[in-house]
């Protein structure tokens, strides 16, 4: 909200003196944040000048200027360049007459832009100074031709200073406000929180007499129709209709009110217009002015009918909402009520008679209307924030004023008016609750006149103080909003800061402290974090969230953020190939990335999603959030790494060294050792993964995920070169078969004993089971044993393989023999040979 100071002064005392940021600095102790500060960017000296004589000098380009005698101070004295009284200025404007007074920008000057004004020669003269437009002086965006003051009604003494005659020394403050404070989108309620902040005395421009601002003859008919009321309350709840005739709209809108409105944001768009504005900003009640020979019959505000259409003042035909609130004649639809009238009833240069309206429209309905259509307005800005339900009256009444005083019109006091009673409830304030909440022993007096100073009204019951708020502040509901006001209006300083103890048992979940330990050694391993959107394609989905590849169920979005992909991800692989796309298509090729999220794994046969929509104002119902709760898929943090290029580049002494499936193995045992488990790999398959490249990772017996090679037309596909390896796990899954306490080994002080043991298998065994059948043979002196080498070729049948593994044997109370070490070896052996038929190779 902009507010020119000027107007902030009619209705409470600020200071002479008082600079912009001092007035911003008493609103910011009441709540509102400062945003900037606003100012006609001019310079003087520019000066009320008039028009001695002008000679009309046709150019050999087929333009004709003025070669103009302007008087710019009374006659003998200096100007206020210090040049003479009389300037010679040349102007290309043909609308000025002589003896008219205009706006003269003497040398030194400076207009919006910014544009310097200095003397030069033009069109054979020296120009001194220049004869200004509206729109050079930045009042408007006339400038067809220069400002005559006297179609302003302005008859000021030459010389006289037109940047203050014409109200462009005015500054307006901008603040933030906040959507449950909409009081304060008005140079009424502005004034009002200024009063709160400094004590000053505020006039109230909403308080006038009934008698004052009723009409006194019903000439215009209003009815409302709303069978069937939004959310239990009707579209309108109070409409005012006031008549004002014999307009002339092609009256000039006084300087001061376009300054203010130009300050304020608001465009200058003719006197009719700029009137309904200009109450809005004062006031807080947006108007809006039809044309009223254009009417057919009275007025209904009604919802719209499927089908209907509005041409709006914009210039679009707009297709209605059976929720739309309209604003129709026996014609039709003449408008979006609160947001945007029609174009058949506008008010134009020829119109004579003005139908103003001043209406109070159910705020969720307003603001509903605005979002549906993409149509926001300074209207249903204030709509939506709740307008004073007491003001329409005064609002009309105001504006029938200044149409009469500077549109030329007569009022007849002539309308019409539907009118609800308002009741506003009382909110029970138990005395001690606001020094309890907030925290500051504030006085039974101190928290009375805050809410008074607001503009409520109470007494007390039975230890109670009962608060009646006032009419203009709709977010008022319950005794906090009522201690909120409390803190706010006797200083947010007084609120002490003190550090909260924090009960014993918070903090993260023993899951969330897993996915950051995962998540921290990823990162320390090297491994880049690379969070995405959970969207993808059906086809992505089937290749790689199942192992065969098969169709699966898959979440489809009903308003996808990307139409490309409306799918809910089954897996984290897809999203990281399209980041190592997009990486290597910028020249990164050597990468190590990680991504720890949710993937959405629906039940065959279950439809997600429903058309509950839990009530705004109350808690949902036990039956309506397990509906809620059902209409969500399963969901389920996966953890996924993806290495492409080289694990480590080339150096001097050293070739670079290809990423490969035994690195992202080492990936899968860092998050094995930052979940607490062990995994166990075997061999499997995986349909968007290379056949003998893939492994199956297991905790104990549960299968929690998979690692291996991309297939070669999944990479091309992709646009990634070379070889691609992925491993992908269920989090969620390994940290629930963590134990729940990690029990540390005791270390032995005796040496180990090693041994190395070469075993021939046939070429489909996999080698992590015969690992498995030498642990279990050796029985518990084997302290760790280690695949080191797989071979296959001369020296080996055909159809085998010969597996090295290295071997550590310890006892923890003695030093073994090197006898001992070689039975457990060989006991290794026999299991190896019962279950796979190894054989020793010589």
């Amino acid at each position: 909200m902009r507010v020119p100071l000027s107007w902030l002064r009619e209705y409470v005392d600020v200071p002479a003196d008082a600079a912009p940021e001092d007035v911003l600095a008493a609103l910011v102790r009441v709540g509102f944040e400062e945003e900037d500060v606003h100012r006609f960017e001019l310079q003087g000296p520019i000066v009320v000048g008039e028009v001695l004589e002008f000679v009309e000098e046709p150019q050999s380009n087929g333009k004709t200027i003025r070669w103009c005698q302007v008087q710019v101070a009374p006659e003998g004295e200096t100007a206020a360049d210090g040049g003479p009284a009389v300037h010679g200025i040349v102007c290309g404007a043909r609308n000025f007459f002589v003896g008219d007074k205009v706006a003269v920008t003497l040398p030194g000057s400076v207009l919006p832009g910014p544009f310097p004004i200095a003397a030069r020669k033009t069109y054979g003269h020296v120009s001194d100074g220049m004869i200004a437009s509206a729109k050079e002086l930045g009042l408007g965006e006339e400038h067809s031709g220069i400002l005559r003051l006297v179609e302003l009604g302005i008859d000021a003494p030459v010389g006289t200073d037109a940047i203050a005659l014409l109200g462009l020394n005015d500054v307006a403050v901008e603040i933030n406000v906040t959507p449950d404070r909409g009081y304060a989108l008005s140079i009424r309620g502005v004034a009002r929180e200024y009063s709160h902040a400094t004590g000053a005395h505020f006039r109230d421009p909403g308080v006038r007499e009934w008698g004052e601002v009723q009409h006194t003859k019903d000439a215009f008919t209003s009815v409302v129709e709303d069978a069937a009321p939004i959310r239990g309350r009707i579209g309108a709840s109070e409409f005012v209709t006031r008549i004002v005739r014999d307009v002339d709209p092609t009256r000039p809108t006084p300087s001061w009110m376009v300054a203010r409105l130009t300050l304020a944001g608001i465009r200058s768009l003719g006197i009719l217009i700029d009137i309904t504005n200009y109450v809005m900003l004062e006031l807080g009640q947006p108007l809006h002015g039809y044309d009223l020979d254009t009417l057919t019959g009275g007025i209904t505000v009604r919802r719209a009918v499927a089908g209907e259409k509005l041409q709006t003042l914009d210039g679009r035909l707009r297709d209605l909402d059976v929720e739309d609130l309209l604003i129709t004649d026996e014609s039709g639809p003449i408008g979006l009520a609160g947001v945007m009238g029609g174009g058949t009833t506008e008010m134009t240069d020829t119109t004579r008679n003005v139908l103003l309206e001043a209406a109070t429209f159910d705020p969720v309905t307003i603001a509903r209307t605005a979002r549906r259509h993409k149509l926001p307005s300074e209207a249903s800005r204030r709509f939506e924030r709740g307008v004073d339900p007491n003001i329409p009256f005064v609002a009309a009444q105001r504006a029938v004023e200044l149409m009469v005083a500077y549109a030329g019109g007569t009022d007849d006091r002539e309308g019409g008016a539907l009118l609800t009673r308002y009741e506003f409830p009382g909110i029970e304030l138990p005395f001690g609750f606001v020094e309890g909440l907030i925290g500051v022993d504030y006085t039974r007096d101190e928290i009375v006149g805050a809410l008074k100073m607001i503009g409520g009204a109470g007494h007390e019951r039975e230890g109670d103080f009962v608060v009646f708020p006032p009419s203009w502040r709709p977010d008022l509901t319950d005794k906090w909003t009522l201690a909120e006001e409390v803190a706010r209006i006797e200083g947010y300083d007084r609120i002490p800061s003190v550090l909260p103890t924090p009960p014993s048992g918070r903090g993260l979940t023993p899951a969330q402290q897993g996915r950051r330990r995962v998540a921290n050694a990823l990162a320390a391993a090297g491994y880049v974090e690379t969070p995405s959107f959970p969207f993808t394609t059906d086809e992505q989905n089937d290749l790689h969230g199942s192992a065969s590849g098969g169709h699966l169920p898959s979440v489809k979005l009903a308003n996808p953020l990307d139409g490309q992909s409306p799918f809910l991800r089954r897996s984290l692989i897809p999203n990281l190939i399209r980041v190592a796309h997009r990486n290597v298509a910028r020249g990164f090729t050597d990468l190590a990335l990680f991504e720890s999220g949710t993937v959405f794994l629906p039940r065959p046969g279950v439809t997600y999603g429903t058309d509950v929509v839990p009530p705004l104002a109350v808690r949902p119902d036990a039956a309506t959030l397990a509906a809620l709760d059902a209409s969500i898929p399963p969901q389920r943090r996966f953890v996924a790494v993806l290495l492409a290029g080289s694990i480590a580049p080339k150096q001097p002494g050293s070739s670079a060294s290809p990423a490969g499936l035994s690195d992202a193995l080492d990936a899968v045992r860092t998050i094995a050792s930052a979940a607490g488990v062990t995994v166990e790999v075997a061999q499997g398959e995986r349909a968007a993964l290379h056949p003998g490249r893939t492994g199956v990772l297991s905790v104990g017996s549960t299968e929690v995920g998979y690692v291996g090679e991309l297939l070669p037309a999944v990479a091309e596909a992709a646009d990634l070169p070379g070889r691609v390896i992925v491993a992908e796990l269920d989090l969620d899954l390994v940290l629930s078969l963590a134990a729940p306490k990690v029990v540390a080994a005791s270390l032995s002080g005796y040496p180990a004993a090693t041994q190395d043991l070469s075993l021939v298998v046939g070429a489909d065994v996999p080698a992590a089971d015969v690992r498995a059948a030498l642990v279990d043979g050796a029985g518990a002196l084997l302290e760790s044993v280690r695949l080191v080498d797989d071979y296959r070729g001369a020296g080996v049948p055909e159809g085998a393989k010969s597996l090295t593994f290295a071997l550590r044997f310890r006892a923890p109370d003695r030093t073994l023999t090197a006898a001992e070490a070689t039975d457990a070896k060989l006991a290794g052996v026999v299991a190896a040979a019962e279950r796979y038929g190894a054989t020793l190779r010589e």
